[in-house]
């Protein structure tokens, strides 16, 4: 006899289910925190110079940031590679500066030296860490499963 369509699923089949709607969201927020760090990191770079805190000016500061960011996250196939440092991470990373101090100055921006150094070292530590966080959050609700 047929199994009724009120009969829930084995346990097997409901966790498939839910598995990839949970990855999904943990990505998701995962992505958006990055984003929301590369606007932390120009944030705190204009009020560190004095520049100002309007929207127009913080978007101007973070909006090549962002554009290489996100062009590397797409170009690593985020949906399996949010949580690794390597080797995905590090690319996000070196792209998102090498990109973004490229766009920067595309926009009209300037590029010391010094400003690259600390873009890098900054958004190693945020972007980096992040997934590093993530990765131990991870793995310990993975232990606590098992």
């Amino acid at each position: 006899m047929p199994a009724s369509s009120e009969t829930p699923p084995p346990a097997d089949a409901r966790t498939m289910l839910h598995a990839p709607t949970r990855a999904s969201r943990w990505m998701w927020m995962s992505l958006t925190l990055d984003a929301v760090l590369i606007v932390v990191f120009a944030a705190q770079g204009r009020k560190t110079h004095e520049s100002g805190t309007d929207l127009g000016g913080l978007l101007f500061t973070a909006l090549p940031f962002l554009l290489a960011w996100a062009i590397a996250t797409a170009l690593t196939r985020p949906h399996r590679t949010w949580a690794q440092i390597w080797p995905a991470g590090v690319v996000v990373w070196l792209v998102t500066v090498a990109g973004g101090l490229a766009l920067r100055v595309a926009f009209g921006g300037t590029a010391a030296l010094a400003f690259q150094w600390v873009t890098a070292g900054a958004l190693a530590v945020l972007l980096l860490g992040r997934r590093a966080v993530t990765a131990l959050i991870l793995r310990s609700r993975r232990r606590r499963r098992s």
